[in-house]
């Protein structure tokens, strides 16, 4: 074998080693969000959307504000405009996903912000066409989270649709941004710091005029709020290396894997019972991830 053959296969196994860290960084942002997630659903008797999404950009920003200082590192940055786009669509989406969850049963909610994926590969459409495959495994991704959630509406509920597919559509503008940002060279440590600013900033006046039972809170709840800024914090430092490093729509479907991580959360910590459907649904949602990430040979 020639020196090209070797270096075809070098480039090629660093090709699989890079997928295959990226994948490791998504999967882990997917399990911090289903932990955040957790911690959030056992708080909630307790504290209200506002506190909890306060909490949740207050953490980071104490967190990273404080390496910040003692690396003597600066947010001055030359792409502010995208960091403010990015913060405002993805601390907006939130609250509104939030406020989406308050309004339609978990299931349909968290459905209508999963179809964030497919409203990122229509926005790609416009600018290059995604290819086949990869299409068919968003598609069936999302049919594996509907099979697994099994949501339902109501014609009362259609304004917890709304805020459900705007938050989507916000989450996938927060993600492309987010995309640009990483490529452009920004650190992960000043793209989630300035998130959690803006969301710290949007959350606090909503936090004061909602109700809240905080005064009865004990130990475990103050613990889990705090458990629900780290995992949130955790999880979008690695969501920012993911989308640095891979491929956009392939790093948007593996996010599928939140509602597996969320489902199997609700089977051993509240004993939630899954239809065989749902399992199906998982294994759809595993079947639609190793598409999105099968990388064809490339004819030359």
């Amino acid at each position: 074998m020639g020196s090209k053959g070797w270096r075809a296969i070098l480039l090629r196994l660093l090709s699989i080693a890079i997928n295959s860290v990226n994948i490791f960084w998504m999967l882990l942002s997917c399990f911090m969000f289903a932990t955040m997630g957790a911690c959030v659903k056992l708080v909630a008797p307790f504290f209200n959307a506002g506190q909890t999404v306060l909490t949740r950009g207050l953490i980071p920003v104490v967190l990273i504000g404080g390496w910040m200082l003692w690396q003597g590192a600066s947010l001055r940055t030359p792409h502010w405009r995208s960091h403010l786009a990015r913060s405002a669509a993805g601390a907006t989406s939130m609250i509104m996903f939030f406020a989406a969850i308050s309004l339609l049963p978990l299931a349909a909610a968290v459905t209508l912000n999963n179809t964030s994926a497919l409203i990122m590969a229509g926005l790609f459409a416009f600018r290059q066409r995604p290819p086949a495959y990869l299409v068919f495994g968003l598609v069936l991704g999302l049919v594996g989270v509907a099979m697994l959630l099994q949501p339902s509406f109501s014609s009362s509920q259609w304004v917890g649709v709304l805020l459900g597919v705007c938050s989507a559509f916000l989450s996938s503008v927060a993600l492309l941004n987010l995309r640009d940002l990483a490529r452009a060279g920004e650190p992960e440590w000043r793209t989630v710091l300035i998130l959690s600013m803006m969301m710290s900033t949007l959350s606090f006046p909503v936090s004061l005029s909602m109700p809240s039972n905080a005064a009865a809170a004990g130990l475990n709840e103050w613990s889990l709020l705090l458990a629900v800024g780290i995992c949130g914090g955790v999880g979008q430092l690695s969501l920012t290396r993911a989308y640095r490093y891979g491929r956009t729509l392939v790093t948007a479907s593996l996010g599928y894997a939140t509602v597996v991580f969320s489902s199997l959360y609700g089977v051993f910590v509240w004993g939630e019972h899954l239809s065989p459907a749902a399992w199906a649904g998982i294994v759809a949602i595993v079947i639609a991830g190793l598409i999105t990430t099968w990388q064809p040979q490339r004819k030359k």
